[in-house]
């Protein structure tokens, strides 16, 4: 079973715990982070990495005036820092081509040690189509991360061959969301009723009715079930990048669940039900983490040296309060995560081979 350096890690330790831990996975390394915007674990995230002497973070976001909130931000404290913004719309794979061009054109940034993929959106209320016509959940938290790693992927083997294996990474954040939704492979666009789908790509019903969300056999879009699907995606691409990368560059892929916290990733969900889901876990004495608390996991996952590819059963690749957590088995499957590779490649309309 795979460990951690820190067994004593938990939910409650913050990202800069983290980040002293491992200085040496973090001073003069080129990091970029999606999802940069000061009210979410984007920011806190490259927040810690600067506070070890980080030497360049790349900052993705979709609004250029929230990527340099977060710039100005990290620079007054840190600055010793290269900063560098680079806009993209995830849901957008026009977009993400001209942000990889862009970053690959830098002749100054020779390489790439590590990549977070941290954006997401949560609950959007209506079925939803991105410009490129995939669902938005998974088109933003999936495809766009899927379509930028591999675009930008020559930096990172460039990185790799003057690493120790296991040293550059990409680490997806996922979410317990993961035991909502398998991968629906026949239909991830949600456009069939639950009666219509395989019994192993249908939702968990149980849970979505536990939750008091929609959930008879007639429902054809659910926003958790969506959002449940792209989570499970985030997990399958680590075991697919790993399937790709590991053995031949040593380039390793984590997914990690951060914990639950109040964040601009839930500004699509209803508001009243947010509001009886916050009474009903105050009354049951759980708590939302803060932004530091729900970013250091993504340390754990992107520095601990100990950490390393899992093996064929899945155990390691989810990480969950700092430490090795289970998932559903269905997120580790290496044959599923082959089908999602297939389909990513079908939705971006390109094949990837290294």
């Amino acid at each position: 079973m795979p460990t951690t350096s820190h067994a004593e890690y938990d939910e409650h330790t913050e990202a800069v715990t983290v980040a002293a831990a491992f200085p040496s996975a973090i001073k003069g390394r080129t990091i970029v982070i999606t999802g940069a915007n000061k009210l979410g674990i984007g920011f806190t995230t490259a927040q810690a990495l600067a506070s070890q002497g980080a030497r360049r973070l790349i900052l993705v976001g979709r609004s250029t005036t929230k990527v340099q909130e977060c710039i100005d931000a990290l620079r007054s404290e840190y600055p010793d820092v290269d900063y560098r913004p680079l806009q993209a719309d995830l849901s957008s794979q026009e977009s993400v081509r001209k942000a990889a061009f862009t970053l690959m054109a830098w002749e100054d940034v020779p390489a790439v040690d590590l990549l977070i993929n941290n954006a997401g959106v949560m609950n959007i209320p209506e079925r939803t189509l991105s410009p490129d016509g995939i669902e938005m959940h998974l088109a933003t938290n999936h495809v766009g991360h899927f379509l930028l790693a591999n675009l930008i992927l020559p930096k990172l083997i460039a990185a790799a061959k003057n690493s120790p294996r296991g040293f550059v990474r990409i680490i997806n954040i996922s979410s317990v969301g993961t035991m909502v939704s398998p991968l629906r492979v026949s239909d991830a666009n949600f456009t069939k009723a639950i009666k219509e789908l395989p019994e192993n790509e249908r939702p968990n019903q149980a849970i979505l009715k536990g939750a008091s969300l929609p959930a008879d056999d007639n429902v054809i879009y659910s926003p958790m079930a969506a959002y449940g699907q792209s989570k499970t995606c985030n997990v399958l691409f680590s075991v697919g990048l790993n399937q790709h990368l590991y053995e031949k560059y040593g380039i390793l892929s984590l997914a990690v669940h951060p914990g639950e916290m109040q964040s601009e990733l839930a500004r699509h969900t209803d508001k009243r039900w947010l509001e009886k889901v916050t009474e009903a876990r105050a009354a049951h004495g759980m708590f939302w983490k803060t932004l530091q608390e729900g970013a250091s996991t993504t340390l754990v996952a992107a520095l601990d040296p100990k950490l390393e590819r899992p093996g064929s059963d899945g155990k390691g690749y989810f990480l969950s309060d700092c430490q090795i957590g289970d998932v559903q088995p269905y997120a580790v499957d290496e044959d599923i995560a082959r089908k999602l590779w297939e389909l990513s490649e079908g939705f971006v309309g390109e094949k990837f081979a290294y």
